[in-house]
């Protein structure tokens, strides 16, 4: 009964708002609640659009009218009971159990799909299985299958290489943890021009994490880049410093230093020095020849 009348409060209804994190996931969401004894680190229930479920709270008690939120707020239930955490903890072995029949399923029908986790709701009425394929699977069959043999609502979502880098995790080519396993809500998009902006040689096969795709580094790095590029000339750029005509071969941003070139001479110069004492030369394009169309 208390269920029923927490669900049909309005959005207004609600005095306070906190933010609640799920296992295996990074981004924290806003729900409702009116229970002025929840604390950060209480593990709660929640109803969420997938179903019944437990998060850990992330944040303090804030007041409603003093956050800015736009969406419907879903409602907070009740703080976790020992029953509640019990459950959850049966819920992961069962999960891999099911992952386990999923699999056997999926090689039994020759589906051409990688499966990667299975979550049950924290009331067993649902269990979503997320997996990666190239292209759009039929799996109708599967589902029947499924249903039978789990007694439940089964759920089937596609996700991209990205998300499963992030879910898998692993040690990226810095020696730390993958920063989308780590702490990245979102994914930003990611192009070789920031590549470019850093004068990184473009290696496709270096610049690329786990998931296949050019590493979120190159997006964290590329404004800072931006500024300390500011002002000066492009790599190849013709240059006239001292008087005499170099070509800007390489430039290290961070050791603040370029290299110049010439048929007789190499010379390296600080950044600071090519700012203020380099004239940048302009390449005439050739001209046609007479008697030429």
């Amino acid at each position: 009964m208390e269920e029923t009348v927490i669900e049909t409060l309005t959005q207004e209804s609600y005095k306070y708002v906190v933010s609640i994190r799920f296992r295996n996931g990074n981004k924290c969401y806003s729900f409702g609640t009116n229970d002025e004894t929840i604390e950060y680190g209480d593990y709660v229930v929640v109803e969420t659009a997938r179903g019944v479920e437990l998060g850990e709270v992330v944040s303090e008690l804030r007041e409603l009218a003093q956050v800015d939120i736009h969406t419907p707020l879903k409602p907070v239930l009740n703080k976790a009971t020992p029953e509640d955490r019990k459950q959850y903890a049966e819920n992961i072995e069962l999960a891999k159990e099911a992952h386990e029949y999923c699999q056997k399923e999926i090689e039994r029908l020759q589906l051409d799909m990688n499966l990667i986790s299975a979550e049950y709701t924290l009331d067993r009425s649902k269990i979503l299985f997320v997996y990666v394929a190239d292209e759009r699977v039929d799996f109708r069959e599967l589902l029947k299958h499924l249903a039978s043999g789990l007694h439940c609502r089964i759920e089937l979502r596609q996700i991209g290489s990205r998300d499963k880098a992030k879910i898998i995790g692993g040690i990226g080519a810095c020696g730390m943890e993958t920063c989308c396993s780590r702490f990245m809500e979102e994914f930003d998009v990611v192009s070789i021009n920031m590549a470019k902006n850093q004068l990184l040689a473009l290696n496709i096969q270096k610049l690329s994490g786990q998931c296949g795709k050019l590493m979120c580094c190159l997006k964290f790095e590329d404004d800072a880049y931006k500024d300390l590029r500011q002002g000066l000339p492009k790599l190849n750029a013709q240059v006239e410093y001292e008087g005499h005509t170099y070509r800007v071969t390489s430039m290290n941003v961070i050791a603040q230093q370029a290299k110049l070139e010439s048929r007789d001479a190499v010379q390296y110069v600080s950044l600071d020095d090519l700012k203020a004492k380099a004239k940048i030369k302009k390449v005439e394009p050739p001209q046609p020849k007479k008697g030429a169309e």
